[in-house]
């Protein structure tokens, strides 16, 4: 079922009881309850998604629902009469396409009829600006973000009324719908004020007014006045560093600055400012308005005080990590990456959320599975990646290894469905594989070429003053004969004195074993020879297929073939391999397969040359 909100519709499930009547969305699992006892109005309709239900309470609320099915009415009707005591009345809606009626406030709601029959409904509560002009007035909403399509505003023409009536017709309807909509304006003095707050999204230091039915942030650019009624949930998560908190405010429907949406409010408090608070309030008005959840006075930590202050006027819970312990001592979260952005995960009881760009909150019963997956770029971190049943993946990078034990530990106390089971077993069996990075391992080839070079490199420097050995007799007599003097002698001296470089020679490299290819040719498979006979039908049926798309199409045709069919290919393959063996057989007695082409290689050493060595190739027969 569908529930009109804000201009728009989501889904959930939702519930009647004999106490109640209970709505559970889908998207932000906020769950609304309306007693039994305040149903005043119920009224069944013809919507767009078939049928809906408008239900009206005592205390002034609207609820739509739609998605209803036209043999869902009597069923629902004879439980509201039984439970209820509310008659489930049918009305029409006005289809004529007429733009000339009466506009009726009932309540929350501007209704438009034509007729007595209604053309269309406006929540007052959806409209954010009101403004009047000679005979008109104009209706602005607040927009939705998941809407496809959004109602900006709408124009009503109301036309002058007799010059004896002293009220202004236009004046008049712009003050009922500004007593019902949500154009918030600050009037009277603020509860308390908390002074340049530090405010991670939306970014920048913020006044924090805050009144009985809104919180106000007031900036040096942008003021937001924020309505408790569009808060979902607080957090107060405890920083890595154990020096700093963040409270988090969830919002629905977020604030706005431009085209940019903030779904959370995010500040971050040090824990060593204090705090002295003084409510601009009597005693007795605090007690009576806020049961003892709040005093005229209170002191404490600065996060302790606007969290407190913020719990009790929303009147909502406060979330906090639970038993999970990551592996700095004393940290319940995790470090880790999203979007290229470095943030902090916490595992909640009922959640996941991730602090602080973007912001992410992620409920246990909104998660369809969860996988474990290996860095992309080192093998010291792993990727934690998180599935919904809507189909969104997240994907929560660079996740120290020593933090997974614990959290898959966490994951399977929480019973989520977890992709790779066995990932956590593999890690521990090849926990050395794992643990050693790129530079860790050890390269043969490489400690091989970086020796080469480090001997060329002395080789290039020392030129024709290299070491004295019995390779370089002849060159260091030319040296001596081409300087004469003492200066020649301490040049012999010094030559002597270097130490004698060490050459390794190469071992030569192994053979590849010659293919015969008089020898006859080994049999297919099965499956081969299938495919051999099913090629060009393949390329028939599927003109301008590649090759690889060939043997892909080929593989899903062969896991479809039935049973009798694969034994006749059995067969034949095995026919095959017995006429394979046979003629091995034959040309091996005729003396094939006796003598394979070889290659050798001597290593010889030619005198008079600085170290040089020459290769000859011989080519024989083994």
């Amino acid at each position: 079922i569908r529930i009109e909100v804000h201009m728009g519709s989501n889904d959930g499930r939702l519930r009647f009881s004999k106490q109640n009547v209970v709505y559970k969305s889908s998207k932000t699992g906020k769950v609304d309850n309306i007693p039994a006892a305040e149903l005043s109005q119920a009224t069944w309709r013809r919507v767009c998604l078939g049928h809906g239900i408008k239900l009206a309470t005592s205390t002034g609320h609207v609820y739509k629902y739609d998605g209803f099915r036209d043999t869902d009415y009597e069923r629902i009707s004879e439980f509201f009469k039984a439970n209820y005591k509310v008659e489930l009345t049918e009305k029409d809606m006005c289809v004529k396409g007429w733009n000339w009626g009466t506009a009726k406030f009932s309540g929350p709601l501007l209704s438009f009829d034509v007729n007595d029959s209604s053309v269309f409904e406006i929540p007052l509560a959806s409209v954010s600006q009101c403004a009047t002009g000679k005979n008109e007035v104009t209706l602005e909403f607040h927009q939705n973000d998941d809407a496809e399509v959004s109602l900006m505003e709408v124009r009503f023409y109301v036309p002058p009324g007799p010059a004896d009536e002293g009220a202004d017709p236009v004046e008049a309807f712009a003050a009922n719908v500004l007593s019902k909509a949500d154009v918030i304006q600050a009037t009277g003095d603020a509860v308390c004020v908390f002074k340049e707050l530090q405010c991670l999204t939306p970014r920048g230091r913020y006044d924090i007014l805050i009144y009985p039915a809104f919180l106000h942030l007031h900036g040096k650019t942008f003021d937001y006045k924020i309505p408790y009624t569009t808060v979902l949930r607080l957090f107060l998560l405890p920083h890595k560093d154990q020096r700093q908190m963040f409270f988090v405010i969830s919002l629905d429907p977020p604030i706005k600055q431009g085209q940019t949406r903030y779904h959370f409010l995010i500040l971050l408090f040090s824990k060593e400012e204090e705090l002295r608070l003084t409510l601009n309030m009597s005693e007795e008005e605090v007690e009576k308005r806020y049961e003892g959840k709040l005093s005229k006075n209170m002191s404490g930590s600065l996060y302790e005080m606007v969290s407190r202050v913020m719990k009790a006027l929303v009147n909502r819970k406060i979330t906090v990590p639970g038993n999970f312990q990551g592996n700095t001592p004393g940290a319940q979260c995790i470090t880790c990456s999203y979007k290229a952005q470095s943030g902090l995960l916490y595992p909640l009881e009922r959640g996941f959320i991730y602090v602080h760009k973007p912001p992410v909150h992620l409920r246990f019963e909104e998660i369809s599975c969860v996988n474990f997956a290996r860095g992309t770029t080192t093998t010291r971190s792993f990727d934690f990646e998180v599935e919904t049943k809507q189909g969104n993946q997240f994907t929560f990078s660079s996740i120290e290894r020593e933090e997974y034990g614990k959290l898959f530990d966490f994951v399977n106390a929480k019973k989520l469905n977890i992709k790779n089971r066995g990932f956590k077993e593999g890690m521990k069996s090849k926990n050395n594989e794992y643990s050693d990075s790129d530079e860790d391992q050890h390269d043969a080839y490489l400690e091989r070429m970086k020796a080469e070079g480090k001997i060329r490199e002395e080789g290039d420097g020392s030129n024709d003053s290299d070491e004295d050995t019995g390779e370089y007799d002849s060159n260091a007599s030319e040296s001596e004969s081409g300087s004469g003097g003492d200066g020649s002698d301490d040049e012999g001296k010094k030559k002597t004195a270097k130490k004698a470089k060490v050459v390794k020679e190469r071992k030569p490299r192994k053979e590849k074993k010659q293919k015969d290819t008089n020898a006859p040719k080994r049999p297919m498979s099965s499956y081969m020879l299938w495919l051999n006979s099913s090629r060009e039908h393949i390329k028939s049926e599927n003109p301008g297929i590649s090759i690889t798309e060939i043997s892909k199409k080929a593989g899903e045709m062969w896991k479809q073939i039935g049973k009798d069919d694969k034994e006749g290919w059995d067969r034949k393959a095995e026919e095959a391999k017995k006429n394979y063996e046979k003629a091995m057989k034959e040309y091996r007695e005729n003396g094939g397969g006796s003598s394979t082409p070889s290659k050798k290689y001597e290593t010889t050493h030619t005198p008079g040359e600085a170290g040089g060595r020459s290769c000859r190739r011989t080519d024989s027969l083994s």
